[in-house]
């Protein structure tokens, strides 16, 4: 396995040193509302530890969770107890998912986001947040002006509940304003949907950090034909300059270090 460690590199515009493949954990706590291809069990607690020792032995230290993705970060808060040192979490504010109704509500006002944040201080059983996204509706640019979201997290973290803020965001003018105001941003950025890459290109040019959601396109892309979908993919991603890490929600450990692998090579290809 040590043939495929990942190296850290520092998102750019934070102190934050962090691997280019991010765990995502909404299949840890959540199995409604979402887009994958195909059906999944939720993990019991043995095999989300035997997933996180996976992810330690092959040098992944992000780790991406929300309140919306169910009981992700409630699970993850004891999971994670004695190893707070090792991991870079990143956590996100203003989605709501309610497990009864399988349905999301959107709340981005100052108060609640600070309730927010300081829920998931709770859950997570932890004094700070590395990085706290504001969880777009695909609002961008209201969220933004209007309810002045990213404010409240320059205000947490001067604060010292969070160490980085931006917003995981679904438009260009957005993404770019994100970056214009807070430290990083989470994009959509894989060979299906590449169209925000003037984002990538404002964070390569302005010294901001780029986190990449749906690299795979939830799991979509891997059903296409031809070349290896899974090495192209991240070959694309990791060719652009602004990307610092992908995210990729998986709960198999097979499916965790091929794409490690994968992204080993594509990065080491672009050396």
């Amino acid at each position: 396995m040590g043939d495929i460690v990942l190296i850290k590199t520092r998102l750019a515009g934070t102190d934050l040193d962090i691997s280019p493949v991010g765990l995502g954990t909404v299949k840890i706590g959540r199995d409604q509302g979402v887009k994958y291809p195909n059906g999944f069990t939720i993990p019991d607690d043995r095999q989300v530890t035997d997933l996180l020792a996976l992810c330690r032995d092959l040098g992944i230290n992000l780790i991406d969770t929300a309140p919306a993705y169910g009981t992700s970060e409630t699970r993850l808060g004891p999971l994670l107890r004695g190893q707070r040192d090792h991991w870079v979490i990143c956590s996100k504010a203003g989605e709501e998912f309610d497990n009864t109704t399988g349905e999301s509500a959107y709340i981005f006002t100052p108060e609640h986001i600070r309730s927010s944040v300081e829920r998931s201080l709770r859950r997570l059983e932890t004094d700070y947040i590395d990085i706290l996204l504001i969880h777009s509706d695909g609002n961008d640019m209201q969220i933004i002006n209007e309810f002045g979201a990213l404010d409240v997290l320059n205000d947490l973290k001067a604060e010292g509940k969070i160490r980085a803020g931006g917003m995981s965001g679904k438009t260009v003018e957005g993404g770019i304003e994100t970056l214009k105001r807070s430290d990083c941003a989470m994009v959509t950025y894989n060979l299906n949907q590449p169209d925000e890459a003037p984002v990538l290109d404002y964070a390569h040019q302005h010294h901001k950090g780029i986190l990449i959601k749906k690299a795979l396109a939830s799991g979509h892309l891997c059903l296409n034909e031809g070349e290896d979908p899974v090495q192209a993919s991240f070959n694309f991603i990791f060719r652009h300059p602004g990307v610092h890490s992908a995210i990729v929600g998986t709960i198999n450990p097979d499916h965790l270090q091929k794409n490690v692998a994968a992204v080993k090579r594509a990065i080491e290809t672009m050396v």
